[in-house]
């Protein structure tokens, strides 16, 4: 779901920069939207803000792929290479503003940035009143929600690059005290946006030092260079952007998903259409319906195999996998998957459709070792299933119990009513009720 979420992210970003990238004005959350913006006035296209922005964004790709191995070429060593190439975004700036100023590119029809407020905005109290809650608890529930997913995604993505590993929770908290701390100078709700974060990261941001020298470049950025960026081409900031998320767009996640699980390819595929085609936050939502509808229909219908002991060995394998040794009187069944009120029907269904299948059984036993819950659904099903096989002569037996589902098990009545036993392993179990059966058939 992260990964559709954010290739869409990053195709929206993209296509909206388009427009500035070519002297138009295009607006859209989705990518419809702003492509049939782009196409009406393609036409209206200025071609110096073109060249300006093409030449921009091959400067970046070539500084991004092919620069460093010139710079290593020239005798350049490998730090200043990299510190050179990762500030391309701002050479090209260096070089354009005073060409913007110089040839006067505003009179050329070339957009600008323009004036750029200076100064910092006054602390201040928000304005809270019960109408206003009532007007914004929804939006800003929605507001929360999609900033967290973009922070978390892009947080990931990006930390995934140098093997880091991301705290969802630690993120959450952070989020929550910037946005604080933005109500109380008329900020804007805070996320960590992908844009933004790809052009950090891009910069060489490594540490949360990167995010205070950032804060600390926009202040005085804010207090010093407004008058500058004045004839910064808008051109140029698309060029800069679009240059960064290009490589949040995955294709391959679609066919890597498809190769490993269907659920995979739907939820990524869902996301990325729906993100793509309606918005960012019907996408974020239709991630998270998606991957909580994949999850409760995995594990209602949680995979079982029927199993036998493997010659020569203590364990036991699935009889459709392994040549297996089986008994005809015992039917051990795997589940694999903690049982809940989601699955309890469906295992009884197993249990009941297996028993079906196998004939002269004494015995079946439940093989454990991947339940690691249970809850009171799932506990009256089984209870039912050992009524039930009472009733045909059969004995329930459970193996590999964890911990605390045993715990769980002996605060209840179950142990009591099982017609079985609980065997520490299922090797254990196998033997004393084959060890079981040969005494039966000895002679008197």
């Amino acid at each position: 779901m992260v990964s559709g979420f954010i290739t869409a992210s990053g195709i929206i970003i993209a296509v909206g920069q388009l427009g500035p990238l070519i002297g138009i004005s295009i607006k859209g959350d989705t990518a419809p939207v702003l492509l049939s913006g782009l196409f009406d006035q393609l036409t209206e296209m200025h071609l110096l803000t073109f060249i300006i922005g093409a030449a921009a964004i091959g400067f970046l790709l070539f500084a991004r792929y092919r620069l460093a191995a010139l710079l290593s070429r020239a005798g350049c060593s490998e730090n200043i290479a990299s510190i050179i190439v990762r500030a391309a975004p701002i050479l090209v700036m260096i070089v354009v503003i005073p060409l913007s100023a110089l040839r006067d590119f505003e009179s050329l029809g070339v957009p600008l940035v323009g004036h750029v407020p200076s100064g910092l905005p006054p602390f201040s109290a928000p304005n809270i009143s019960w109408h206003l809650l009532e007007v914004l608890a929804l939006p800003a529930l929605l507001i929360a929600l999609i900033g967290f997913v973009e922070s978390v995604s892009v947080g990931k993505t990006l930390g995934a690059k140098k093997r880091q590993k991301v705290d969802a929770n630690q993120e959450l908290l952070g989020l929550g005290a910037a946005n604080a701390a933005a109500a109380l100078s008329g900020g804007f709700p805070v996320t960590g946006g992908f844009s933004r974060s790809v052009v950090n990261f891009d910069a060489g941001a490594d540490t949360q030092m990167a995010s205070i020298l950032t804060a600390l470049g926009i202040t005085l950025a804010a207090l010093f260079l407004a008058p500058a960026l004045y004839f910064l081409p808008k051109a140029v900031l698309a060029a800069t952007i679009i240059g960064a998320v290009i490589s949040l767009i995955d294709w391959d996640v679609i066919a890597k998903a498809r190769r490993f699980a269907l659920g995979d390819f739907v939820a990524v595929t869902l996301t990325l259409l729906v993100t793509l085609i309606a918005g960012v936050e019907l996408g974020v939502l239709t991630g998270v319906a998606v991957s909580i509808g994949l999850h409760l229909h995995q594990t209602s219908h949680p995979h079982f195999a029927v199993v036998g002991q493997v010659p020569g060995s203590e364990h036991f394998r699935n009889v459709m996998r392994h040549d297996v040794i089986t008994h005809d009187h015992i039917l051990s069944i795997r589940i694999d998957e903690s049982l809940y009120f989601a699955n309890a029907a469906y295992l009884e269904t197993v249990v009941y459709d297996q028993i079906a299948a196998h004939q002269n059984l004494k015995h079946v036993i439940i093989m454990c070792p991947a339940v690691n819950t249970i809850d009171l659904s799932a506990l009256e099903a089984l209870g039912e299933i050992n009524l039930r096989l009472i009733d045909w002569g059969i004995q329930l037996h459970l193996s590999e119990v964890k911990g605390p589902v045993m715990d769980a098990l002996g605060r209840s009545h179950f142990l009591q009513e099982l017609s079985g036993d609980v065997f520490l392993s299922q090797h254990v179990a196998v033997a004393a009720l084959t060890a079981t059966k040969s005494a039966d058939l000895a002679p008197t």
